[in-house]
């Protein structure tokens, strides 16, 4: 399987930027945990914007829902791509991420269930079911070439169906209301971007602005604005040819250092500014805690992998070419990674009961960090087995 250029270019750059990214992790902790804590979170309070397009959101709102529907848009393009021409451009390959990110939807939820139910955390089911897309890919990207391009687009195509799934998760049972009048305005701006699409509109430019009002909708429907990013990404043109550079390729190549050394480390800076306090461990003990860790951790490892071998064997879908199944059980924890978007749902399940928050957050990062480096070690461990394999052979 030949990677594209553009997604060597992807994985190249997130690789490069990984070791800033964990920095950001860490100098965020840091200020989170000193004397600069009260004045960073003002900061993120903080509204700016246009109030005459009531365009008026704190820091953190314009980062999480702006800065990240660029990166969406970005990870769009690339699996667009790799559906047009590449390694998703057969059924059998495309159909296994999706159907893996169902089966790691579907366990977590489960298992978190089976902990809480009836009890005063029940609404916290969503929390597990989410896939941090930036920190997975990062960690993966640091492997390098030590991991077959295969799993890593598998990977990628797996948590961008499970960040879609949810949004429609927080759409349908987190958003208190949706304003249907935006919400069909944003299918109407749909609409015309696949429109330019089947009109061979070839410039850019007349794909972004649409871009810019479809985000503007989807944010005030009640529905997480990211989504625009990858509705964008879908409706601009590509081509099968390695010959001429399309408008998708061009788009790519313009996003990838922002993205990688811009985006990312603000998007980490600015979300993982956890205050510890001795209420937090409490969250590692309780049925929240059990379910939001075992939901991650195991949840996430099972129903990616038997949804997967289900399909495979049922002949639905193939293994990720040149890939073993220990590698998927690698991936499986990297999925585990919950982080952003599972602290984001813990906010909406538990608004204004602020302890309870806290010991959701402290669960999901014990839980990502146990995620990532058993799936790093998992992967690395694996990989140089297969390659000391080769070169016996």
């Amino acid at each position: 399987m030949n990677l594209t250029l553009y997604f060597k270019k992807f994985f190249k750059s997130n690789q490069s930027s990984g070791i800033l990214l964990i920095f950001c992790v860490l100098v965020s902790l840091l200020i989170a945990n000193s004397s600069f804590a009260e004045s960073f979170q003002r900061f993120l309070d903080k509204e700016i914007g246009i109030h005459l397009f009531h365009l008026t959101y704190p820091v953190s709102i314009w980062i999480n829902d702006g800065l990240m529907a660029v990166f969406f848009l970005l990870v769009g393009l690339e699996i667009k791509r790799e559906l047009v021409e590449g390694e998703l451009s057969s059924f059998k390959n495309a159909s296994l991420p999706i159907i893996a990110a169902i089966g790691g939807m579907l366990v977590p939820a489960v298992i978190f269930g089976l902990f809480n139910i009836g009890t005063q955390y029940s609404s916290g089911w969503g929390i597990p079911m989410a896939t941090d897309i930036a920190f997975s890919l990062a960690i993966i990207s640091m492997l390098g070439n030590k991991v077959p391009n295969s799993i890593k687009i598998f990977l990628a195509a797996l948590a961008i169906v499970d960040d879609l799934g949810a949004i429609l998760v927080i759409a349908i049972f987190y958003t208190e209301q949706i304003h249907w009048t935006y919400l069909f305005l944003s299918a109407g701006v749909a609409l015309l971007l696949f429109l330019l699409n089947f009109l061979k509109v070839t410039k850019i430019i007349f794909y972004l602005i649409p871009g810019l009002f479809l985000w503007y909708f989807l944010h005030h429907s009640g529905i997480h604005a990211t989504i625009a990013g990858v509705v964008l990404a879908f409706s601009i043109p590509t081509n099968v040819s390695n010959v001429e550079i399309s408008p998708l390729e061009k788009l790519e190549h313009q996003l990838h250092f922002p993205v990688s050394f811009l985006i990312m480390p603000i998007f980490a800076l600015t979300n993982t500014n956890i205050t510890f306090s001795n209420e937090m461990l409490d969250g590692l003990t309780n049925t929240l805690g059990i379910g939001i860790i075992g939901g991650l951790v195991i949840g996430k490892l099972l129903g990616i992998n038997l949804f997967s071998f289900i399909a495979i064997k049922s002949r639905l879908s193939s293994l990720p070419q040149g890939s073993s199944w220990t590698q998927m059980l690698g991936v499986g924890f990297l999925a585990g990674i919950g982080f952003t978007m599972s602290i984001f749902i813990a906010l909406l399940s538990f608004k204004d009961e602020i302890q309870i928050q806290d010991e959701a957050k402290f669960a999901i990062l014990v839980a990502s960090f146990l995620s990532a480096v058993l799936g790093f070690i998992i992967l690395k461990v694996s990989s140089s087995r297969n390659i000391e394999e080769s070169e016996e052979e």
